[in-house]
């Protein structure tokens, strides 16, 4: 097992953009050489060294490798990004686009996530103990798919938009959810424990459950009886029908 711990020299303003820090990149890779990979600071470009302190311990494969931040990372985005195996473990709040494109491991936010966690990621699991941002799961502007495969779960709450776009995978949300989850999404399931409002508009395909309220059901869906999920009794409705959708949303 190869475990890379790392910590801010001091709490940034401007934001570090730090793609490179997964395990792909740290995988066998000693103190010295892991301080030397490059990260973006601001407009400029800075070494890992530079802004974090480093400690290494063991030398192991990706898929036994796991990165652990100690503390907030609050203007450090991207972290995560695009990693295909290993595990990363934020102990404390994360900025945007956290484990964006990973296609496998596990990513665990002891915290607060920012807007976009997870966005078009493809596979692998993300855990958020705290809340999330907007976008949970959604894809980027102009692309059809945002999530298409892995497993997020929020502990907390979320705001809007979650899950936009969602081809695949799977997103629970054990608190409540902002305005438009599932907004045009075309397969995969959300399950939201909690409220929220204006639901699966424009879905195609895919299924939303949502145990809580429902403030403001969206007009262009079917009732169509009842169905269970996990052993409760949904009222069970299908569309939207304005984009010929056969989604299927159940609510409490």
């Amino acid at each position: 097992m190869q475990i890379v711990t790392l910590s801010l020299k001091e709490q940034n303003i401007v934001p570090i953009e730090a793609d490179t820090i997964t395990p792909d990149n740290f995988a066998g890779k000693s103190t010295d050489e892991i301080e030397a990979i490059l990260v973006y600071y601001g407009n400029s470009q800075a070494s890992i060294g530079e802004l974090f302190n480093v400690s290494v311990d063991g030398s192991d494969s990706v898929e036994n490798t796991k990165i652990i931040f100690d503390g907030n990372v609050p203007r450090v985005k991207r972290i995560g990004q695009g990693m295909s195996a290993g595990e990363i473990e934020i102990n404390g709040n994360v900025d945007m686009h956290c484990g964006s494109n990973m296609t496998g491991g596990k990513i665990t936010i002891n915290g607060n996530a920012d807007s976009w966690v997870g966005c078009e990621m493809k596979g692998g699991e993300i855990v958020v103990n705290g809340n999330g941002g907007y976008y949970v799961g959604g894809g980027y502007r102009g692309e059809a798919c945002g999530m298409a495969g892995g497993k997020i779960t929020i502990n907390g709450n979320v705001r809007d938009f979650l899950g936009e776009h969602l081809c695949g995978g799977e997103i629970i949300v054990n608190g409540d959810a902002g305005l438009l989850p599932g907004i045009s999404n075309s397969g995969g399931t959300i399950i939201i424990e909690g409220n929220t409002t204006m639901v699966a508009s424009e879905m195609k395909a895919g299924t939303v459950v949502v145990k809580g309220n429902v403030a403001e059901m969206m007009p262009a869906f079917r009732e169509e009886g009842t169905e269970e999920f996990h052993g409760v009794t949904f009222r069970k409705f299908t569309g939207d029908v304005n984009v010929g959708g056969k989604g299927v949303l159940l609510v409490k």
